[in-house]
């Protein structure tokens, strides 16, 4: 049992992608507001304001657990997410060693995650390898449609976890026939809780949020915007027909995360997709250099004497 967000621990399964690839540094943080009063690290009960609300997000473990201190709460997080992070620099070297740029794609349920991801590498397969982890509780059903695009996927079941980690991805990783200088997305487990906190080895967290949600989700999960680097506002397309304030929802994920970059997506239409697209590439070609570098610089010091 992870009891930093709770969920079921040994019911990981890995499974196998269909069909061989194509050839060819932040640790875990997350957003807590200023305006959060201290609390004993012992006193279990919530903080209470008026009648009407119960605050159990106070403490220096911004949580509680039945039995459990606050105190007692963040040596086991810092335990388990010190943990996490270093599997996730491991990740992270590997996949700088070759090129590899990696997304985090974090929303809630329902956001439309799948069918972005389908249209981004219907758009982008033409011109760099693609490669996909999938990650749910339960079923194979995303990677199946993952796949159908021609890009190869590894569907990860968390049975009742919540969450990917960087020791599932590492293995993940090592289980694809990824290509050198290409693009990963990693498709999390829908959540905007407990996804925030746990750092993959990504090169960024790319957070969902569609206009069939409510546009004050920045503020009511905040860790999530904060932690991203990337918000994309998807089913644009559907705007005329809601009740749904775009430049509002823009605005309270701007008030978490000031240097959030905001794309306004629709993965139906394709509307928004250029500046989305545009900005994988840069990203990628950044990696790719980097990768050339480090390779230049091996094949200098191998000539060297005394190296």
């Amino acid at each position: 049992m992870c009891t930093v967000c709770g969920c079921g621990a040994g019911e990981v399964t890995i499974g196998r992608p269909a069909g061989a690839a194509r050839r060819s540094a932040a640790p875990t943080t997350g957003w807590k507001p200023a305006a959060d009063a201290p609390a004993s690290t012992h006193d279990p009960a919530p903080a209470s304001d008026h009648a009407g609300h119960l605050h159990f997000g106070h403490g220096p473990a911004h949580a509680h657990a039945p039995g459990l201190t606050q105190g007692e709460m963040v040596r086991i997080e810092q335990d388990i997410l010190g943990k996490n992070d270093r599997f996730a620099d491991d990740n992270r070297r590997w996949l700088a060693g070759r090129g590899i740029f990696a997304l985090n794609l974090v929303s809630s349920p329902g956001s439309g995650k799948t069918t972005l991801l389908c249209t981004t590498i219907d758009r982008l397969s033409s011109r760099v390898p693609v490669a996909v982890i999938e990650g749910d509780q339960q079923t194979e059903f995303d990677a199946e449609r993952i796949r159908a695009t021609g890009a190869p996927a590894l569907q990860i079941n968390t049975g009742k976890g919540c969450h990917l980690d960087a020791a599932m991805v590492g293995q993940a990783l090592r289980r694809l026939d990824l290509c050198d200088d290409s693009l990963l997305l990693i498709e999390n487990v829908g959540n905007l809780v407990c996804p925030s906190a746990f750092d993959l080895g990504e090169a960024h967290k790319v957070v969902i949020l569609s206009v069939t949600e409510g546009e004050d989700k920045p503020l009511k999960y905040p860790d999530m915007f904060a932690a991203a680097d990337v918000m994309l506002l998807n089913k644009t397309d559907l705007l005329p027909h809601l009740r749904f304030d775009a430049d509002k929802a823009v605005e309270f994920a701007l008030r978490v995360n000031p240097r959030l970059k905001v794309f306004r997506v629709s993965a139906t239409t394709g509307e928004g997709f250029d500046g989305w697209l545009a900005w994988i590439e840069a990203g990628l070609a950044a990696a790719a250099g980097a990768h050339a570098d480090r390779d230049d610089g091996r094949e200098e010091a191998a000539i060297v004497p005394g190296c």
